[in-house]
């Protein structure tokens, strides 16, 4: 039988930023646009989620579960007394605003704090109201919009700027040893060109070999996936109608792109504090429910991550890895030794459990259905897979 194929094509392709499972999303916007309040909905969200007492890491971090039908599935099957969800790291950064590139109001501070994030939540404020203040005095989304996209521009301009002039330094040192390539000269007169004229770098058409030059030699923020959150009132976002969303969504597509999540604080917070969250939702309307499951999973999902299954009759868990991430890998991510003593991983799709398993909380009606598979170092874990891995022996140090 000939050896099967590695599994690695559409997967490994090359994408801007870390390639970890530890990665974040951080809310970005003006002040006063509904930013914290859409964190602190985040944070008490994660609260009623967990199984124990919750601590955030920093008091602007949040840990968030992901929802997820195939772990809910998953955890009234085996019904484990370990139970832990997927999680996404989402952190409150304080507001920016005009000439912060230039150090205005927090300004740099605010800049490198997006930097260390992987991912940024943009929330826009669309509802009108007098009591909450406007940082420029009116309601204008697209302003608001070109505000950021001009500061976070200005800033990986001055990143560029700074990464060419100590590649040139180095070449300089080097006494006829190195040289600047091609692929660098040609990569960051683009990089300029674009910058300079507000582009962000992701909607640039990039080689391979560019994008791991951007990623070797560049910390840019305009790289970054972006998830663009219009806040609106209650009133609005029952009728799913607002005057902006039309003209966001045509800024957005000739922007680069970038999915859209309407959704109300206002509406969130009163949902969420109600008694009966049922009887809110059916006076609410047809239709109607909570944006927060979709603004979480739409980020774990711009971020690459993926995620896999364990599953008995200690522990059912939901394991999170970068899209693309072979089977050792995933290994490492239950035991950072379980990595280097990798033998095989017994994998069974999700789907392929649910349709095949007859109520049984083990893997052997899905063997006999032929959909359990054994896979070795070069496998791709899929999302959505049901893995056991087989380790040997650990060496001890």
């Amino acid at each position: 039988m000939p050896p099967k194929k590695a599994n690695t094509e559409a997967e490994n392709v090359a994408r801007f930023g870390r390639v970890k499972a530890n990665l974040r999303m951080g809310v970005v916007g003006l002040p006063n646009v509904g930013k914290s309040s859409l964190f602190n909905l985040l944070t008490e969200q994660s609260v009623a989620a967990e199984n124990f007492p919750f601590c955030t890491i920093e008091p602007n971090e949040a840990r968030c579960g992901v929802p997820d039908a195939r772990y809910n599935y998953l955890t009234d099957l085996w019904k484990s007394p370990s139970l832990v969800p997927a999680y996404l790291m989402v952190t409150d950064i304080a507001g920016l605003i005009k000439g912060a590139a230039e150090g205005a109001g927090l300004g740099n501070a605010f800049l490198s704090h997006i930097q260390a994030v992987d991912g940024i939540y943009h929330c826009i404020r669309i509802f009108e109201n007098d009591d909450v203040i406007h940082v420029d005095d009116s309601v204008d989304p697209i302003r608001d919009l070109e505000t950021i996209q001009t500061e976070l521009c200005k800033k990986d301009l001055e990143i560029l700027k700074k990464g060419v002039a100590a590649e040139e330094t180095a070449v300089k040192k080097s006494a006829g040893k190195m040289k600047l390539s091609p692929t660098f000269i040609g990569a960051t007169e683009k990089l300029k060109t674009m910058l300079e004229k507000n582009i962000a770098v992701r909607s640039g058409d990039w080689s391979t070999t560019e994008v791991e030059l951007i990623n070797e030699k560049f910390q840019f923020i305009t790289t970054k996936p972006i998830v663009y959150l219009a806040n609106m009132t209650k009133s609005d976002y029952i009728r799913k109608k607002n005057k902006w969303l039309a003209k966001i969504h045509a800024w957005i597509q000739s922007h680069g792109g970038g999915v859209l999540i309407p959704f109300s604080v206002e509406f969130e917070q009163e949902y969420w504090n109600a008694e009966d969250k049922a009887a809110y939702l059916k006076e609410a309307g047809e239709g109607i429910t909570s944006a927060l499951p979709k603004i979480i999973t739409t980020g774990y999902r711009d971020l690459n991550l993926v995620n896999f299954f364990t599953a008995g009759e200690k522990e059912v868990r939901s394991w999170t890895v970068y899209g693309g991430a072979l089977a050792p890998e995933a290994a490492s991510v239950i035991h950072t030794d379980f990595g280097k003593a990798f033998i095989k991983a017994e994998v069974a799709s999700f789907d392929d459990f649910k349709e095949h398993h007859g109520g049984v909380k083990s893997m052997a009606n899905v063997k006999a259905a032929g959909k359990y598979r054994i896979e070795g170092k070069t496998y791709v874990v899929k999302d959505g897979d049901i893995i056991y891995f087989q380790i040997g022996t650990i060496q001890k140090k």
